[in-house]
């Protein structure tokens, strides 16, 4: 194993940045200090001027492993999040076949095991009618469940009274939903086919996939999770009015109900629809700045909790779709650590917020162990990132399998220089290594 020194970089870590060393041996930080003194065998990294932080943990990403192939795979979209600074990442159910049956799920941890650049965890699907193997789902080696309470990429919407409050009520695992009221979202979108038949301007997908469907929706999972107990993540809010249902007044380990935003819904709003049109067409949809500000109010008041991707490739192709037929989703892990630094340097958040939101309580609310953090004795998942090397986001660096980005000719100030996966550096200076570091993420619950 390679022992590798950083020195003379500016640490964030849990609230402070100080300058120091690192010593990475077998996987592991071993020493942090100061200054610590070479050997001959070392690896040496110099960072000065760099900020080191914790490899960031992305909670939500979709990479289309199995059945969905076309638009990207593991191997293809895990080099893309260590070239974004991504060091872990939890995957979704919604593949082809849906990850549904325990059979299933285990499918892609083998994939993974030989194909990951980055560590992972892959979510286990709730539908209507497999609360049986939902239950047999292990806490200590899976991130959780997932459910669609809005029916999105996949036919895995859960739409059961009944069924859902079994599911909230019979596991201690923490559930994350997909919120968006599907009865008000076929109410809209007929309104507008009336109107325009198949070719919906996207401008209008704010409307139809409306605050109003996400808060409906939301609102209810968060009722239910009061009602039986259950340990409820609520992914990719996106509007102003859900921002109530959410509080601050306890800390992150006493919350039984967290909340994740999506950088997408941070950094587009819906006058983006003009000029990036179906680029910038997620569930649920980008809206309007009033929300985006309500966004960042709550982010920064830590109402909401984690900054994640939602990062889902389609093809150019698909995406030129009429808007009836047109995906939505889109591919962000190899950029969201760089946006947020653009974030940064404009004085919307400081850097230890940045890692807070992206690195600390993903790790806490998952309680992955012994990563997220820079401290000795826990894995060498660390990025270096200097805030003053500007590039150009284009076609030639764009590591995607889907070959796009919807921040295509953004001007970026900082860039990830090196990511280290378990002790092992495997980007540095734009090229991914030949290295496939990524392990399975573990988890510390009963």
């Amino acid at each position: 194993m390679s022992t590798f020194l950083i020195k003379n970089a500016k640490i964030v870590n849990e609230g402070s940045i100080v300058e120091g060393d690192v010593l990475i041996e077998n996987e592991i930080i071993s020493q942090i200090d100061e200054s610590i003194s070479a050997k001959p065998n070392y690896t040496i990294v110099d960072a000065e001027g760099s900020f080191l932080l914790p490899g960031v943990i992305d909670d939500q990403v979709h990479f289309r492993e199995p059945g969905l192939t076309h638009k990207g795979n593991i191997a293809s979209e895990s080099r893309a999040a260590v070239a974004g600074g991504v060091t872990s990442f939890i995957e979704q159910p919604n593949t082809v076949p849906n990850a549904v049956t325990q059979e299933l799920l285990e499918q892609k941890y083998e994939i993974a095991s030989k194909t990951s650049y980055a560590n992972y965890s892959f979510m286990m699907g709730g539908t209507n009618d497999n609360l049986e193997e939902v239950l047999k789902t292990n806490p200590k080696n899976v991130a959780g469940i997932k459910l669609f309470l809005g029916s999105s990429t996949g036919n895995m919407l859960v739409d059961n009274q009944e069924v859902l409050e079994k599911i909230f009520s019979s596991t201690k695992m923490l559930i994350a939903v997909h919120c968006e009221d599907e009865a008000t979202i076929k109410a809209n979108l007929e309104k507008y086919k009336e109107e325009y038949g198949d070719n919906i301007p996207v401008k209008y997908h704010h409307l139809i996939r409306s605050a109003e469907a996400c808060y409906l929706s939301s609102s209810k999972a968060i009722e239910l999770a009061k009602k039986t107990g259950a340990r409820l993540h609520v992914f990719h809010l996106s509007t102003a009015k859900e921002m109530e249902l959410f509080t601050n007044k306890i800390p992150l380990e006493e919350k039984q109900i967290t909340a994740e935003v999506c950088v997408h819904h941070l950094w587009f709003t819906d006058k983006d629809y003009d000029t990036k049109g179906a680029l910038i067409k997620w569930n649920p949809a980008v809206k309007t700045q009033e929300d985006q500000d309500a966004l960042w109010q709550a982010l920064l008041d830590d109402r909401i909790d984690v900054i994640a991707t939602d990062h889902a490739p389609h093809t150019l192709e698909e995406k030129k779709n009429p808007y009836s037929t047109c995906p939505s989703g889109g591919p962000l892990v190899q950029h969201s650590l760089v946006l947020m630094m653009e974030a940064y340097a404009k004085g919307k958040i400081s850097l230890e917020k940045i890692v807070e939101k992206m690195c600390h309580n993903p790790a806490k609310i998952f309680k992955i162990e012994k990563r997220g953090f820079i401290k000795e004795g826990y894995f060498a998942d660390l990025v270096i990132v200097n805030s003053h090397l500007p590039w150009n986001v284009k076609k030639e660096n764009i590591l995607y399998k889907c070959g796009w980005s919807p921040l295509e000719g953004l001007n970026l100030k900082s860039r990830v220089t090196h990511t280290f996966v378990n002790g092992k550096l495997v980007y540095q200076n734009g090229k991914v290594k030949d290295v496939l570091a990524g392990k399975r993420l573990t988890f510390d619950r009963e």
